[in-house]
């Protein structure tokens, strides 16, 4: 029996490793073909490929060996976030995607915040447009979900971090999307242009960042508490 189980043992993770050099081989090979075919974007081409190969490990490992009351409430809290979207979409970069997201990962941790960031920024993209700019999202609302689920308890418990925290999210959520915009528009980074962006967008970074601290000190306690009712009932 104990020969079977270290038999069973090594061969998990010789499977594990062959599938992360399968993917790395994959990704190699998308970067070598996009650069060779895609001569002027190569770099736009590139920075696509990376993130969607940094999504794809949080869906793969998320989806082995959940529990499916948790699923649910990760597709609620995706669904909040779209719908969310979808009704600001007057007031520009007033949305409660970001403040949802943070939520979810307090209290399912990182890996429920990046899915739920992931997936409200391509199923939202459904009704917004869907573009070369949706892995950038997603990445960026993903990595949003996972630092929050990274400190969550300090955020559960400080009213002042949680404020901050959705200050710092508009801060870097407008940060990397830029940094996209410039590499998509030039092929490559360019500095002038990059700063140039970030001060013409000062006005949209200002109303996202309000409103990440607006619904957050709006929606943390109310779905908190019955986030919490749930994980106390299913024992998640």
């Amino acid at each position: 029996m104990n020969k079977l189980l270290k038999c069973a043992l090594k061969t998990g993770c010789a499977m594990k490793r062959i599938k992360k050099i399968v993917a790395f081989s994959i990704a190699l090979a998308a970067l070598s073909i996009g650069f060779f075919l895609f001569e002027e974007q190569k770099y736009t081409w590139g920075s696509l490929v990376i993130a969607i190969m940094a999504c794809l490990p949080f869906f793969v490992k998320y989806e082995n060996g959940r529990n499916a009351a948790e699923i649910v409430v990760i597709a609620i809290m995706t669904s909040i976030a779209v719908l969310g979207r979808i009704i600001f979409v007057a007031v520009p970069g007033f949305k409660p995607v970001t403040a949802v997201v943070v939520i979810t990962a307090m209290y399912f941790g990182a890996h429920a915040g990046f899915i739920t960031g992931a997936l409200a920024a391509l199923v939202s993209n459904f009704y917004f447009g869907q573009g070369p700019w949706t892995p950038i999202q997603m990445l960026v609302w993903g990595l949003i979900g996972l630092l929050s689920g990274i400190i969550a308890l300090p955020l559960k418990k400080s009213l002042v971090l949680r404020v901050l925290f959705g200050a710092f999210s508009g801060v870097l959520y407008t940060l990397i999307i830029e940094l996209w915009t410039v590499i998509w528009l030039d092929g490559y980074f360019n500095i002038r242009r990059y700063l140039t962006l970030l001060v013409s967008s000062g006005w949209f970074t200002l109303m996202y960042l309000v409103s990440n601290v607006v619904f957050l000190l709006l929606l943390a306690k109310p779905i908190g508490k019955k986030l919490e009712r749930i994980i106390t009932k299913y024992g998640l």
